[in-house]
C-alpha cells in the first residue's frame, strides 16, 4: 500500500523562468536523474519525485525559488525537455505539464504506449483516476491545475498534480506512487502538500471505506431514500448510517513553507550546512583537483557539488530543510543570492563528464562526488561559518561568478514626464495662442 510521505504549505508565486535559467535547469535535471538511475535504478527516481521534501529540494538546488509552489512546474518542465534526448536510452519517460499540456496526457501515454507495445489503456485509466481522485474525491478547497505522469519502460510511474486557492494565495502539491498501489481510492497518495484548511472531505482515505460503501447502498436505494436523508441532515436528525466512528488520524511529517522570499537562517539546519562546507574543504584538493579547470570557480563548485551529490545520494531525514539547497546556485529572484552563472556551468561540466565516464564504466569520477554526501554525513557536527555570514561572504564575491536574476533581464523603459507645476498643457495639432 502506498503510504502518506508528508504534506507542506506551498506559498503561490508569479513570474516565469528565463531561458538561460530552464536551459540550465533541463540540463542540471536530467545528469541528476542520470546518477541517481545509474546508482540505484529508475524506481528508486520515482520514489524520490514521489517524496515532497525530495521534490522541493531538488528544485532548490537547480535555481528556482527555494519556497515557491512555481517548483513544481519548473521541475517537471525541466524534466520534460532535458530527458527528452535520453528518454529511450534511461527509460524514463515525462507526459502532461501545465494547463493545456496536462490535457494532453491521455494522448502522450497513448502514444507512448503504442512506441513501447506497453499497456497505455492502463496508464491512461490511472491518469484519469488520479485526477478524479484529487479533483473530485478530496474536496481540499484546491481547482487542479497541474498533472505530470511519469512513466518508466517497464510500466511503473509516479505522478505530481498540484491545485491552487486563489483566495488563499496557496497551492496543494498531491504525489502518487504505483509502487505498492492496490487501490485508486483507498489511502492511494504517497504524499499530499499543502497547507491545512480545516475540515477537508477525503473520500479517498482509508477511514473513509464504510463511508464509501455507505454512499453505494445509499444511491442503489434509489432517489427517495437520498431525499429523506437530506431531509434527515438538514433537521439535525443524522440517520445511523452517517454514525460510523473513524479511527485517529495518522500523524504524517509537515513541511512548512514560509511566505517570505528571502532564505532566513532559520530556515536552514546549520549543522548540515557547516558539515557539506566541512565535506567541500576536506574532500575538494584530493578529489576534484583534476576536474575543476577554471581558476577563480573550482573551490566554490566543490561546494554545489556537495549540495548535489546530497540530492542524489541523501537520505529522506536530510531534506527537511529544503531552503539550504538553495545555497548550491542561489535562486532566479536574488534569493539567497543571485544565481552563479559560472559556477552553474561548471557545476554541470563535472557532472556530465563523471555521468559519461560511469556509462562507459569509468565510475571513478562519480564515486569522488558521491564521497562528498558520505563525507558530509559523517561530519554533521562540524563547526562553520554562521548562515548570515556564508551569505554575505558569498555576495561578496558573486561578480566573480557572472551573477544573474529574472531582474537583470527587464528593460529599462523610459518613465513618461511628469508635467512639473506652472507647466502648459499641449496637444497635439494644437498651436500656442499669441498675445495680442
Amino acid at each position: 500500500m502506498a503510504r502518506r510521505s508528508g504534506s507542506a504549505d506551498l506559498p503561490l508565486h508569479g513570474g516565469r523562468v528565463p531561458e538561460w535559467l530552464a536551459s540550465r535547469m533541463a540540463q542540471l535535471g536530467r545528469v541528476i536523474c542520470e546518477a541517481v538511475v545509474l546508482h540505484y535504478g529508475r524506481q528508486e527516481l520515482l520514489r524520490r519525485l514521489s517524496h515532497p521534501f525530495w521534490f522541493q529540494s531538488f528544485g532548490a538546488v537547480m535555481g528556482m525559488d527555494w519556497h515557491s509552489s512555481g517548483i513544481t512546474t519548473s521541475v517537471l518542465g525541466a524534466l520534460k525537455r532535458g530527458l527528452l534526448p535520453v528518454q529511450d536510452e534511461l527509460g524514463l519517460y515525462v507526459c502532461g505539464g501545465r494547463g493545456r499540456h496536462s490535457r494532453k496526457t491521455p494522448s502522450e501515454l497513448f502514444a507512448l504506449g503504442d512506441k513501447l507495445g506497453a499497456p497505455a489503456e492502463d496508464w491512461v485509466r490511472a491518469s484519469r483516476l488520479i485526477a478524479k481522485v484529487d479533483g473530485a474525491a478530496v474536496q481540499d478547497g484546491f481547482e487542479l491545475y497541474l498533472h505530470g505522469f511519469v512513466a518508466t519502460a517497464d510500466g511503473n510511474y509516479c505522478v505530481v498534480q498540484q491545485g491552487m486557492s486563489a483566495a488563499q494565495r496557496t497551492a496543494r502539491r498531491y504525489h502518487w506512487l504505483s509502487e505498492g498501489l492496490r487501490s485508486f481510492v483507498d489511502a492511494p497518495h504517497a504524499a499530499i502538500d499543502g497547507p491545512n484548511q480545516g475540515v477537508i472531505v477525503n473520500l479517498a482515505d482509508q477511514r473513509a471505506d464504510q463511508a464509501r460503501a455507505a454512499q453505494l447502498a445509499l444511491i442503489s436505494t434509489g432517489p427517495d431514500k437520498v431525499l429523506a436523508e437530506v431531509r434527515a441532515i438538514a433537521r439535525g436528525n443524522t440517520l445511523e448510517l452517517f454514525e460510523l466512528p473513524l479511527p485517529a488520524a495518522e500523524v504524517v511529517p509537515h513541511l512548512q513553507l514560509p511566505a517570505h522570499h528571502e532564505v532566513l537562517a532559520s530556515d536552514v539546519l546549520q549543522r548540515r550546512l557547516h558539515a557539506t562546507l566541512a565535506a567541500a574543504a576536506e574532500s575538494g584538493p584530493r578529489d576534484f583537483a583534476d576536474l575543476l579547470l577554471v581558476p577563480g570557480v573550482g573551490a566554490r563548485t566543490v561546494l554545489s557539488l556537495a549540495l548535489v551529490s546530497e540530492v542524489v545520494h541523501g537520505a529522506a531525514c536530510r531534506f527537511a530543510d529544503p531552503a539550504r539547497f538553495s545555497l548550491a546556485h542561489g535562486g532566479k529572484d536574488g534569493h539567497p543570492y543571485p544565481v552563479p552563472l559560472l559556477v552553474y556551468d561548471e557545476t554541470l561540466r563535472v557532472l556530465k563528464q563523471a555521468v559519461e565516464r560511469a556509462q562507459l564504466g569509468q565510475s571513478d569520477r562519480l564515486a569522488a562526488i558521491e564521497r562528498l554526501d558520505r563525507q558530509a554525513r559523517s561530519l554533521d557536527n562540524a563547526a562553520g561559518p554562521g548562515f548570515d555570514g556564508f551569505v554575505r561572504d558569498q555576495r561578496a564575491q558573486m561578480r566573480a561568478w557572472e551573477p544573474r536574476t529574472v531582474f537583470d533581464d527587464k528593460r529599462t523603459r523610459r518613465k513618461p514626464r511628469v508635467a512639473a507645476p506652472g507647466d502648459q498643457l499641449r496637444l497635439p495639432g494644437l498651436r500656442r495662442s499669441r498675445r495680442p
